[in-house]
């Protein structure tokens, strides 16, 4: 089914009403490019949750730098809810072949934390697992705009006990000024400059934006297609989420596209799967 990237499915797939919208739980199959990325143990082969990616290529991964370990890596898609297997459709799971970290990655202050996950076979496109579309470069969503971040919550992702369903949370888009400012008030002080690889949302008084993972695509929607998504930013860091108008910080993808499409071609890819 070629239809492209970004389709959202806001009822759902498959007809699985195990639950509506209770507590900002995600339905079966609404965003189908959300991955978890795990972290296979050597001694045991238990799996342990890493965090979260989204699929722009049925063979790649975008995520957050800080995501990706040591460790050899597997990736599932089409997952929901992790203590059960009795979703409609399973999840797929491959393993990663090769890891692409930016250069200037920065583990100190998160400056250009972003990877990409190169898995040893595609994911085959299934109602429930498909491709996201991605920023064009330089271009961001106008600030106000509601988005949507995806993710599971930092707990374990053992073989019975992890957050279990995935979660979605609204946020509105934060222009960069308003949001330096914002975290200018917190610990990291008066001179704080944000940088530019950074965009932010959220800020609303009570909305938790800390439940997305690191790794997790914050997505927009397109504003003249219904039910259709950019992803705009990838989970980075936050303080104190939800309070006091603090916004969650994430890289921003429409100033690393460039980079993401050139190591794209290195990897024998090109850009048409994430371009709209």
């Amino acid at each position: 089914d070629d239809q492209g990237c970004g389709w959202r499915n806001p009822d759902g797939v498959g007809g699985f009403r195990m639950t509506g919208d209770v507590d900002g739980e995600s339905k079966f199959g609404e965003f189908p490019w959300v991955v978890t990325v795990l972290k296979i143990s050597k001694e045991k082969k238990l799996l342990y949750y890493n965090g979260a990616g989204s699929l722009i290529h049925p063979a790649v991964v975008l995520t957050g730098a800080q995501v990706v370990t040591e460790d050899d890596l597997s990736v599932r898609a089409g997952e929901w809810d992790s203590k059960t297997t009795k979703e409609p459709l399973k999840h797929q799971q491959r393993n990663v072949q090769s890891v692409i970290v930016h250069k200037n990655y920065q583990k100190r202050n998160m400056w250009y934390a972003v990877a990409l996950l190169e898995l040893a076979s595609p994911f085959k496109m299934e109602p429930h697992v498909g491709v996201v579309c991605l920023s064009p470069a330089g271009i961001r969503p106008p600030s106000g705009t509601h988005c949507l971040a995806a993710g599971w919550g930092k707990t374990s992702f053992n073989t019975q006990q992890y957050q279990n369903i995935l979660k979605k949370v609204e946020v509105p888009v934060m222009s960069r000024k308003s949001c330096q400012t914002a975290l200018r008030t917190t610990r990291l002080g008066g001179h704080f400059k944000l940088h530019r690889c950074f965009t932010c949302a959220g800020g609303v008084h009570g909305v938790d934006t800390c439940k997305g993972d690191g790794g997790a695509p914050l997505v927009c929607p397109l504003p003249d297609e219904q039910d259709r998504y950019i992803q705009t930013g990838i989970v980075s860091w936050g303080i104190g989420c939800g309070q006091n108008g603090i916004p969650g910080v994430y890289m921003d993808v429409s100033f690393l596209r460039p980079w993401i499409d050139m190591q794209m071609r290195n990897m024998g890819y090109d850009d048409s799967t994430y371009t709209y």
